[in-house]
């Protein structure tokens, strides 16, 4: 993939146009069918059960966080340099933004997404991947530095089902060094409520009579 200067490559366009997480029409009538791999060999977004048809391709698996699309840097890493896309920690991983979100007034931070000045940690330049891509564009730098040759990229099949989605009702976030978001997810055991819901009521004792 190294050599596009002044076109952003097929792949990444279609990746970032794709709508994810919507139900695959091919297997409509199955279950499971939502749309949570991006195959870059074919340009298209699959569901678990086209899998089987693309596992020879270079596959990445999308994911869902805070109700927008990310992907893991570890993953796509591999695809193009993340190190200056402010990153975020959920369920043990650093995951990046794929698009734009919508942001508040409030200005958390001095520095700004150079794209579309999102407020961020002084670290970071782009809060997403497509703000990278599309200012990398903008002022003629081209994207030939970002992007890395990668032949193979694979998935767990196992792990595409079930860790497709990293957010949670109880999920709390906080600051973590870095500029890195974390984001942990508090498990609540039965035996706190069981218990005192269990729990025997004290014997009434009687008022002495006079």
């Amino acid at each position: 993939m190294v050599g596009y200067s002044s076109c952003m490559p097929n792949w990444l366009e279609s990746l970032l146009g794709e709508e994810f997480f919507t139900p695959c029409m091919v297997h409509e009538t199955m279950k499971r069918n939502e749309k949570n791999i991006f195959c870059l060999d074919c340009c298209s977004s699959l569901c678990p059960h086209c899998f089987p048809h693309h596992h020879l391709h270079r596959l990445l698996q999308i994911r869902r966080y805070m109700y927008h699309d990310v992907v893991r840097v570890e993953e796509f890493g591999k695809l193009m340099k993340c190190s200056s896309i402010q990153s975020y920690i959920a369920n043990g991983a650093k995951v990046v933004f794929l698009n734009q979100r919508s942001q508040a007034n409030l200005r958390i931070y001095d520095n700004s997404c150079l794209f579309c000045e999102r407020s961020l940690p002084d670290q970071y330049i782009y809060c997403c991947i497509s703000c990278k891509a599309n200012e990398l564009l903008r002022n003629g730098e081209g994207l030939a530095r970002e992007l890395k040759e990668c032949n193979i990229l694979s998935i767990d099949e196992c792990q595409f089902t079930t860790e497709s989605i990293l957010e949670s009702p109880e999920a709390s976030s906080s600051s973590s060094g870095g500029g890195n978001i974390v984001i942990s997810h508090k498990k609540f055991g039965l035996a706190g409520t069981e218990a005192s819901s269990r729990r025997k009521k004290g014997v009434p004792v009687r008022a002495p009579l006079f």
